[in-house]
């Protein structure tokens, strides 16, 4: 039974505002007086991060919209446009193009710390499922904006994964033709796919916001996977949690300064990342009779568009590697139920736990750069090789985290 502590009745403006929104209990509630376990280190800065680069996503993209064009004549010069003449524009949207790939790159690295610390398992498989609703929106958001620029990639691009619809059985081209919303990538699909590029990141800022209540309610995990709000003092404050703030925001605001010095290392002198962040083909304007020689995704979809050339076309259709790029994704959702270890941080795990956890990590690393390579025989065996080591990771989870023998878990959290 935790002690209710009488707090100071907020006055002034602060009061005026408190009586109308609840401005002080907010606060209280989510940081000053949000315990959060006091061994989190390096892996806890990737969301805070994240979270960071969707408000710099938001901000340039609003100010990107007020200069462009979603028209097939006047999309690639917009962009020109903007890069040439607008204010520091070339500025913004290499912040925009830089920071769709580091919202990757945040993302991803806070989901391996989940998969370590096991912040998937009870009573956080809805923060789980939220997450990964939120994962999904983003790849949305990217595919809906990568056919903006209108360069001859993100045209190219944006029409083999469009076409991968045509693949389902019965309704394929039907499919096909109502997401591009005509028979070719046309003014049509540059107009709809600007709408909900727009539109999405409002979507992501909500789930953002779900994410972080559904966290709150049931608190944030440690290294050792450890409840901390099963172990309080006489006054009901976790002996091994301390405030949010001023303890974490000060770690969090050292994190975001050491962000921004590598974001704007590669922002001002590496924005297209020797081709990752920005293909070479996208600075020329798209052209529906010239085929680039090698048609690959932005990096942060190769994984899965890897698994997709590594399934072989069934009776001329490629539906069954549609198929696996999506279970890809989707198996995420089942994680919470096939993990039976009875520790949730891989610290305590046993030996199958790690090494699984290991593959799963290079294959998705290998998987992510095969997608990039044209395709080959020798490519195409390694894709199903590392598919294959990619599925095995989830599929084996409930017998390898059955019979492993774990470690003891320590009462208290260890530093």
């Amino acid at each position: 039974m935790s002690i209710e502590t009488a707090q100071p009745v907020p006055t002034g403006v602060l009061g005026w505002f408190d009586k109308r929104f609840p401005i002080v209990r907010v606060w209280n509630e989510h940081l000053a007086e949000y315990y959060a376990p006091k061994n989190m280190g390096f892996w806890s800065f990737f969301g805070s991060l994240a979270l960071v680069v969707l408000v710099i996503q938001l901000v340039t993209g609003i100010w990107l919209a007020m200069s462009y064009k979603p028209s097939a004549a006047e999309a690639f010069a917009s962009v020109e446009y903007i890069m040439r003449d607008v204010n520091w524009g070339w500025l913004i949207r290499y912040m925009h193009s830089t920071g769709a790939s580091f919202f990757f790159i945040m993302v991803y690295l806070h989901m391996f710390r989940g998969l370590m610390w096991g912040s998937y398992k009870k009573p956080r498989e809805l923060l789980w499922i939220i997450g990964v609703i939120l994962y999904l929106a983003m790849m949305a958001t990217a595919f809906f904006g990568y056919l903006l620029p209108w360069g001859q990639m993100s045209y190219w691009g944006a029409q083999v994964i469009v076409n991968l619809f045509a693949a389902v059985p019965g309704v394929g081209e039907d499919l096909s033709v109502w997401v591009r919303g005509d028979y070719v990538i046309s003014d049509t699909t540059l107009n709809r796919f600007f709408a909900f590029h727009f539109l999405l990141p409002f979507v992501l800022a909500a789930l953002v916001f779900l994410h972080i209540v559904a966290l709150h309610r049931v608190g944030s995990t440690n290294p050792d996977g450890i409840e901390i709000k099963e172990n309080k003092d006489e006054k009901g404050i976790p002996k091994d949690g301390i405030p949010f703030h001023p303890y974490y925001t000060v770690k969090d605001l050292v994190g975001v300064i050491v962000f921004f010095a590598i974001f704007s290392l590669v922002v001002f002198y590496a924005p297209d990342f020797g081709g990752l962040f920005l293909e070479a083909p996208n600075f020329q304007p798209a052209d529906p009779l010239k085929t680039p020689e090698h048609i690959a995704p932005v990096w942060y979809f190769t994984p899965f568009y890897a698994m997709l050339r590594a399934v072989p076309p069934i009776a001329g259709s490629q539906f069954p590697g549609v198929v696996v790029m999506f279970a890809a994704i989707a198996i995420l959702f089942l994680l919470p139920w096939l993990d039976r270890s009875p520790v949730r941080s891989i610290r305590y795990k046993g030996i199958l736990s790690k090494v699984f956890l290991g593959a799963f990590v290079v294959s998705f690393v290998v998987l992510a750069y095969l997608g990039l390579m044209p395709s080959s025989d020798l490519y195409t065996l390694l894709a199903q090789i590392f598919t294959v080591v990619y599925f095995a990771y989830f599929l084996l989870m409930p017998i390898y985290t059955k019979l492993e023998k774990t470690k003891p878990v320590p009462e208290r959290v260890t530093l």
